[in-house]
């Protein structure tokens, strides 16, 4: 099976208006970039998004916001794009904020093929609203259903032809757990090497997950919140 595509475009050319879709990264750093772009250049809309953010104004999935390509936001911190504040409180976007052990959880209850997961937070608040609540030696836990997801988009700093990948640094926050959790995975990646390239010990996710595999270009990396030492 030959997974490597030429480029972005080509990578998300099937997804389709509706579906469901993960996008990996933490905050601003390891965010598949060159397929955010590529969505909002294909125009396709009423997407249900499940990120642990939703970007910022300008970047990320916040130029999907932009577009109004994103119909739902499923999302742990939001608190970075004005945008997606202005379109919650008109009602243009319908949000589930979830606690972000949960998010986590969920993405990998879906990569094991576990249909739900029980967790201590959000018990006793609005987070439980309509959720199975059962006691285990005397604590309550909530039921949380795994994700469905019909595609997972990550991005990685090193891949080879198999789809095996390799993250780096803060970027492995979310892209595993997201590469294993969604029915057809696309994997972009700042280095794109031959099989065999890669040493086994370290690679985060295997091929058998990923399903496209490209490499990016012109990456930003932008940082979402610079900090930076005053002179003295």
């Amino acid at each position: 099976m030959n997974k490597i595509k030429n480029n972005a475009d080509e990578a998300i050319k099937d997804i389709q208006d509706g579906q469901t879709l993960m996008l990996g990264g933490f905050g601003l750093c390891g965010i598949p970039e060159n397929c955010i772009a590529a969505l909002v250049a294909k125009g396709v809309k009423n997407l249900t998004c499940i990120s642990n953010n939703a970007g910022v104004d300008d970047f990320g999935i916040g130029l999907m916001l932009q577009q109004k390509q994103v119909k739902k936001m499923i999302a742990s911190y939001v608190g970075e794009n004005a945008e997606f504040e202005r379109q919650l409180l008109s009602g243009e976007l319908e949000v589930e904020l979830i606690p972000q052990g949960t998010l986590a959880t969920r993405c990998m209850a879906a990569g094991y093929g576990m249909p739900a997961i029980f967790t201590p937070a959000g018990v006793g608040t609005e987070v439980a609203v309509g959720k199975e609540v059962r006691n285990f030696n005397g604590k309550d836990y909530l039921m949380e259903y795994a994700f469905e997801a019909d595609v997972a988009i990550v991005k990685a700093w090193k891949g080879d032809h198999q789809g095996n990948l390799i993250y780096k640094d803060t970027a492995r926050n979310f892209n595993p757990l997201m590469a294993m959790a969604a029915k057809y995975t696309i994997a972009e990646v700042e280095e794109l090497v031959p099989d065999g390239t890669l040493d086994p010990n370290f690679i985060h996710t295997p091929g058998i997950y990923v399903h496209a595999i490209f490499q990016g270009s012109h990456y930003e990396k932008r940082i979402e919140q610079r900090t930076v030492q005053k002179k003295s």
